[in-house]
C-alpha cells in the first residue's frame, strides 16, 4: 500500500431530515483514510450508511459535520464550482443501473465525459476505442444500451468512468443488477484497474465481493463496526 493519502476522512456526521421533525442520522462518527491504488470495500446492510459515506467522499454531498481532505485540502469547504470540477476531473463513477444514455452507442456514451473539453475529438475518439478494446467490447461499439446484456453496459460504464483517468473510482452496488459470473467478470476488472494505481471504493451488500478487497471497513446503522 502507497504511503501516500489520497482521501483522509475525519469524523463524519450526516444528518438527514425525514418529514417534519425527524432526525435521521445516517452516518456517525465515521473516520477513513483512502491510499492510491486500494480497493476499499464499504460492506453493509441497506440502510447502514455506506452509500451515504460514497456520496460524501466523492463530492456529491456535504457531511453535517467533520472533514473531508483529498489531497491535502478539505473539499467540505469548497464551492459547488469546485466539487463539480473534482467530480469532472478527479473522480470516476460505476453504479448498478449502469446510468448511460439510451440514445448514444456504447462508443459515444464512452466519450461523453471528455466532452466538452480541449482534447481533440480524434483523441477522445481513439481513447474510448481502446478503453472498449480493454474491455473486450470492441465489437460491440457501434451497439445502444438496448442492445446490450447487462454486463456489456456495466462494461461500457467502466470504460465511461476511466476514460477522464481518474484517481478514484466510486462504485455504487456495482455487480448488484449482474449475475454471479458477470459480477466476477466486473470485480476483475476493477482490480486491474486498482493495480494499475486507481483507488476503488466500492458499496455493497455482497459479502461474497471481500475477496477482491484490500480492506473491508463495515458499516452498521451510521458507524463503523468491527469486522
Amino acid at each position: 500500500m502507497s504511503a501516500e493519502k489520497l482521501i483522509v476522512a475525519k469524523n463524519l456526521v450526516k444528518i438527514y431530515k425525514r418529514g417534519r421533525s425527524e432526525m435521521v442520522r445516517a452516518l456517525d462518527n465515521v473516520s477513513l483514510e483512502v491510499h492510491p491504488a486500494e480497493m476499499i470495500l464499504l460492506y453493509g446492510p441497506s440502510g447502514s450508511g455506506k452509500s451515504t459515506l460514497l456520496q460524501l467522499l466523492s463530492g456529491m454531498d456535504k457531511p453535517t459535520e467533520g472533514t473531508i481532505e483529498y489531497r491535502g485540502q478539505d473539499i467540505t469547504t469548497w464551492s459547488d464550482a469546485d466539487l463539480t470540477k473534482y467530480r469532472r476531473d478527479e473522480v470516476g463513477f460505476v453504479f448498478q443501473s449502469w446510468e448511460l444514455i439510451d440514445h448514444l452507442t456504447a462508443l459515444e456514451n464512452v466519450e461523453v465525459p471528455l466532452y466538452p473539453t480541449k482534447i481533440p475529438s480524434g483523441e477522445v475518439r481513439t481513447k474510448a476505442i481502446q478503453l472498449l478494446r480493454k474491455m473486450e467490447l470492441l465489437d460491440r461499439e457501434e451497439h445502444y444500451p438496448k442492445e446490450l446484456s447487462g454486463g456489456e453496459q456495466q462494461r461500457v460504464a467502466l470504460a465511461r468512468a476511466l476514460i477522464k483517468e481518474p484517481k478514484v473510482i466510486f462504485a455504487d452496488e456495482p455487480t448488484g443488477n449482474l449475475d454471479s459470473e458477470t459480477g466476477e467478470m466486473i470485480m476483475r476488472m476493477l482490480k486491474i484497474v486498482c493495480r494499475q494505481g486507481t483507488a476503488v471504493i466500492i458499496a455493497t451488500h455482497n459479502e461474497s465481493l471481500r475477496k477482491y478487497a484490500d480492506r473491508t471497513i463495515k458499516l452498521f446503522d451510521g458507524k463503523m463496526a468491527r469486522n
